[in-house]
């Protein structure tokens, strides 16, 4: 079995923003408000394209895609740092970092291969239109998403699952807005 030496765990220095420690209550509301924003801005273009039949187009679907993987990496950093702001909330479980980690480079990854769906779906917009629908079914958008999202978790599983065997080495001390 892996054991750490560290010389003195406690030796972290709690922060948010290093050198404003007094002001972490009064700057965590435009955070919290730019969070409550993109929440908002998020689902009501899911609502919007939902509710909208003209606007199921492979445009639209993947738009969708983007705004669901932003609600998810939103949530998965602000509520820590707003609980490091607010509630001086600095420690975080190794489980937990793990799992923010999981997110926030999983679905990075699948954002990355999102956008390029959405450049091949301008591709063929722009140079085969009169094909273009009969290429981008939503068979292949759904195709296309699903194999974005594997090509992203598919990544970071693997990584995560090594991590997460490592020792925890010191203090579970968080001196950011995410692990």
């Amino acid at each position: 079995m892996l054991h750490c030496n560290c010389s003195n765990p406690t030796t972290f220095i709690l922060m948010g923003i290093p050198g404003l420690e007094a002001a972490h209550f009064w700057i965590a509301f435009p955070f919290c408000s730019m969070y409550v924003i993109a929440l908002l801005g998020n689902v009501t273009v899911l609502c919007v394209v939902k509710r909208e039949p003209t606007l199921h187009l492979p445009m639209y679907h993947f738009l969708c895609m983007l705004a669901t993987i932003d609600l998810v990496l939103c949530t998965s950093t602000v509520p820590k740092m707003l609980g490091i702001f607010w509630f001086h909330s600095h420690t975080i479980g190794i489980k937990a970092c793990v799992a923010q980690m999981f997110f926030i480079h999983g679905f990075s990854a699948v954002e990355s291969g999102v956008l390029l769906a959405m450049a091949f779906d301008r591709y063929v917009a722009i140079c085969a239109p009169l094909r273009y629908t009969a290429i981008l079914t939503s068979s292949v958008i759904a195709k296309i998403g699903w194999a974005a999202f594997m090509r992203g978790i598919g990544f970071m599983t693997p990584l995560t699952c090594l991590v997460s065997r490592l020792p925890f080495c010191g203090s579970n001390v968080i001196a950011h807005s995410y692990c």
